[in-house]
């Protein structure tokens, strides 16, 4: 036997041997063992580079997602504020529309007078409210001494005029005197205001009984007011043996902190009667 047919024999019977050897351990279940670990430990490796993996490209992407979120929540702020913005417009609308249902059914209710609406664009800086300026004048057919009322009852009457605005005095202001009826009691008395805005009545007599709850109107007498536009209730009375008269207090039907439209009464003209009544000689 030569050298290479020597050499051939001898690889052939290693391969031989090795073949056999990896039967019998396969077949003795060694291989299983080894493979589940080897399995396990490339399962183990390839789990933590993954997980390295992500890491990095989390952190890699991380400012686009911090910019893209920031950029996200712009967005959605301001489409809050937008619909914010709608939601108190639509308020306002309402609000709009409801005054202006109520008064139209105050002027449907009291179809004797004629009514010209008016915005309230201005009112007294101090905290007293005697007065209110409305964005209709002259040029409206407004003139000095117009009744105003809202769907509540009256406001005032015009005091001063010019060509696309006047301005009303309050019934609070303590200039006010007006002359008004306790509807229940059936009695007149005279409405004053008051520097603080309180309304009170005066110069009711002693015999008539008036109760807190009492409406009162105007009386019509005196001419500077149409009769039964209503003014507020009785809140409570002041009554002294000692005194010709009884005082009240009125709890005024109209919130003059949130007048926002109002109506002049357009067909009514005050009447000076104060050349009429006689001068008492002292």
């Amino acid at each position: 036997m030569n050298f290479k047919n020597f050499e051939k024999y001898l690889s052939t019977t290693i391969i031989f041997f090795i073949t056999g050897g990896i039967l019998v351990l396969a077949f003795g279940g060694y291989l299983g063992r080894a493979s589940r670990g080897l399995s396990s430990s490339l399962v183990d490796t390839q789990t933590w580079f993954a997980t390295r993996y992500i890491a990095i490209q989390d952190f890699l992407g991380a400012p686009r997602d911090i910019t893209s979120l920031r950029q996200n929540n712009a967005e959605l702020e301001a489409e809050v504020s937008r619909l914010q913005s709608q939601l108190i417009e639509l308020q306002q609308k309402v609000g709009e529309t409801e005054i202006l249902a109520a008064l139209l059914d105050f002027s449907r209710s009291n179809p004797e007078s004629t009514y010209k609406g008016a915005a309230v664009v201005g009112r007294d800086p101090s905290p007293f409210l005697h007065y209110i300026i409305i964005n209709r004048g002259s040029n409206d057919g407004i003139l000095r001494g117009m009744p105003v009322v809202d769907s509540q009852g009256l406001i005032g009457r015009v005091d001063a005029v010019v060509a696309d605005a006047s301005r009303v005095q309050l019934i609070t202001d303590p200039a006010t005197a007006i002359n008004v009826r306790v509807q229940n009691a059936d009695t007149d008395a005279i409405l004053i205001g008051s520097v603080t805005g309180d309304l009170s009545l005066d110069l009711i007599s002693q015999e008539v009984t008036v109760e807190p709850g009492d409406v009162v109107l105007t009386s019509g007498l005196g001419g500077g007011y149409p009769p039964d536009l209503i003014i507020g209730q009785v809140l409570n009375t002041r009554k002294r043996d000692i005194e010709l008269f009884q005082q009240a207090s009125i709890q005024p039907a109209v919130d003059f902190a949130r007048l926002e439209i109002v109506l002049v009464i357009t067909n009514f003209r005050p009447i000076d009667i104060e050349p009429l009544v006689p001068v008492s000689n002292p």
